[in-house]
């Protein structure tokens, strides 16, 4: 896309830069990049990126800015912040991306003011100021937009969304080796694909081998959790829909890191990892869902490798900045796709078994941490509930509880076939 000004056209030093415009499907939507390069005393250049779900706006200035949000009526497809003490020259006005469909900076007395135009209606999520960095020159502003909740989900494309970078790329972590007693065929990661009919979940027995898990005076948490997964796999599997990979299909110890490579390794559109929980108190029972914390999500690093679609992109556009960029957008669009699926596994569960208050939680397990993977931990009741314990181990029990899960599964991908249809 071309942007331009035809209040500055022809001065000497008006720029155009286009962004890159990033391939490759991933979970979520992707569309290109927009990037302006605009001569002011305070703005360096406006960058855009996103879908029409969710769009970040990020400003490149030469000194630091407390915006104010001066009218906001994102029903009304308008927002409006002031940046006190920016200054342009002249009318700076480009395309958007995503939700916001154009964009203008004007001077007034009050300072720069930034009119974003949207698509549909919308609403700023958060806004903060990063600072120059080793690696970035600039202050950054950054505004993030969400779609309003009240209106149709925008359909799901099959490209990869490049949004602005929060913070500079950080190092990647080696990929982690394979462990002798569960031995896996480790490929190389993939880059982001187009979803495909046949969809692949990845069913995560917890614990196992020497890690017992939970335990009450009979029973270990590993023996638990390995029968449910091959319960809820022969559900999976008897329509051919479902193509299900299972973390382990025997009694050995899978770590942690080798989990979510597996997942990642088999291009997963779904990670499910089956527990039983354990407290002081006997009378406590029922089950519950988690999926990542944000405050978890910088850990990511510890399941990526070098190699990562995220860095070569970064290679090869020469901008360190843009492996972070996709990397953001891709652990945003996870964890909101994995946290349509815990709601709706909460809500086929509790059909069959007591839920804890509060089912949905989330938590910064380890298994979980799969930027590019739709993810959840059920953990199906405590071990150290008589009650629980009795349904966990009762094949007839813990079929049925199967059922709701494998039924949470058709849901969650009927909804997402609904939405790319329209």
């Amino acid at each position: 896309m071309r942007a331009a000004w035809a209040s500055v056209s022809k001065s000497r030093w008006l720029r155009v830069a286009l962004a890159v415009v990033f391939g490759g499907a991933c979970a979520a939507a992707v569309a290109a990049t927009h990037e302006v390069v605009i001569p002011t005393s305070g703005v360096i250049k406006v960058r855009l990126g996103g879908d029409r779900a969710e769009t970040r706006v990020v400003i490149d200035l030469s000194q630091a800015v407390s915006a104010k949000v001066d009218e906001a009526d994102g029903a009304a497809r308008q927002l409006v912040l002031f940046l006190p003490t920016v200054g342009a020259s002249g009318v700076l006005q480009g395309a958007g991306r995503g939700l916001v469909r154009s964009w203008k900076i004007d001077n007034t007395s009050r300072g720069g003011r930034l009119a974003l135009r949207l698509d549909r209606p919308g609403m700023i999520r958060r806004r903060f100021l990063l600072p120059p960095t080793d690696t970035v020159s600039a202050y950054r502003y950054v505004i993030d937009i969400d779609a309003d909740p009240g209106q149709s989900a925008p359909a799901i494309e099959t490209t990869s969304v490049l949004t602005i970078p929060a913070e500079p790329a950080e190092p990647i972590a080696t990929a982690f080796a394979p462990v002798a007693t569960a031995p896996v065929t480790m490929a190389p990661v993939p880059a982001p694909r187009a979803r495909h009919s046949v969809k692949v979940v990845v069913i995560d027995a917890g614990h196992g081998g020497q890690d017992p898990g939970a335990q009450s005076a009979t029973h270990a948490e590993k023996n638990i959790t390995l029968p449910a997964a091959r319960a809820l796999a022969s559900r999976l599997e008897r329509d051919g829909h479902y193509k299900v990979v299972m973390t382990r299909s025997s009694d050995v110890y899978v770590p942690l890191e080798q989990r979510v490579q597996i997942a990642r390794r088999a291009g997963a559109d779904l990670f499910i990892s089956l527990h039983a929980d354990s407290g002081s108190d006997a009378a406590i029972h029922g089950a519950s869902v988690y999926t990542l914390s944000d405050q978890a999500g910088g850990r990511v690093t510890q399941v990526l490798d070098r190699h990562e679609w995220f860095s070569r992109m970064a290679a090869r556009e020469g901008d360190p900045a843009v492996g972070q960029i996709l990397l953001d957008l891709t652990q945003r669009s996870t964890r909101n796709r994995s946290s349509v699926f815990a709601q709706m596994l909460v809500d086929r569960i509790a059909e069959r078994v007591d839920v804890l208050p509060r089912s949905h939680r989330d938590a910064g397990y380890f298994v979980l941490l799969a930027p590019d993977v739709p993810a959840v931990l059920l953990e199906m009741g405590f071990i150290s509930s008589p009650r629980d314990e009795k349904r966990l181990v009762d094949p007839a029990q813990r079929g049925r509880l199967m059922d709701a899960v494998s039924a949470a599964i058709d849901a969650y991908f009927a909804g997402q076939t609904r939405l790319a249809a329209r």
